[in-house]
């Protein structure tokens, strides 16, 4: 690559890092294998930054490679063993937006690959609709469905979880 390429390809990752790794992180639920992803998805990006670089909507290309080492990396046969050499210590106790986030993270957890995958690129990349489909090579409707689906879903079972919420925003998703 030249030097432009680098640069534009620098810019670039600068630029969405931070985006990338919260897409990982809510399709996934670990921040560590979030990381992974990413970087995965970066090293693909770079290997073809020279012919992808000018691509109409990259943003979409690069969700899309996310998504799908996302999806390869859970097809994987062997099982990840976590090891700990010690007992960590007690974690402060959960404050109501952690406790939020927490919940919906878990509602998201217990979607199928596809809905987390739509909803995670809908609302949180903010993605339309055609975006979301290209990046996920299927149909606009399917899109569609999958996030009518999801939603429902995680109203489910943030209701359940939550038949009173004591938060505005857990309030907000399961009445919606």
């Amino acid at each position: 690559m030249t030097t432009e390429e680098d640069q534009d390809y620098v810019e670039y990752v600068s630029a969405s890092l931070e985006r990338l790794r919260r897409a990982a992180y809510l399709l996934c639920g670990d921040a560590h294998r979030a990381d992974d992803i990413v970087q995965s998805t970066l090293i693909s990006v770079y290997l073809r930054w020279s012919k992808i670089r000018r691509v109409e909507n990259l943003d979409g290309y690069v969700h899309r490679i996310l998504v799908r080492r996302y999806v390869d990396e859970n097809r994987r046969s062997w099982a990840r063993v976590l090891l700990a050499w010690r007992v960590p210590e007690l974690a402060a106790k959960p404050t109501a937006s952690t406790e939020d986030a927490d919940a919906v993270q878990a509602a998201l957890a217990g979607l199928s690959r596809g809905q987390r995958s739509v909803l995670v690129l809908r609302f949180i990349c903010d993605m339309s609709v055609q975006e979301t489909a290209a990046a996920l090579d299927c149909s606009t409707g399917n899109v569609k469905s999958q996030t009518s689906r999801g939603l429902a879903a995680m109203r489910t079972t943030l209701r359940a979880q939550w038949p009173a919420a004591r938060s505005e925003s857990i309030r907000e998703v399961a009445n919606r």
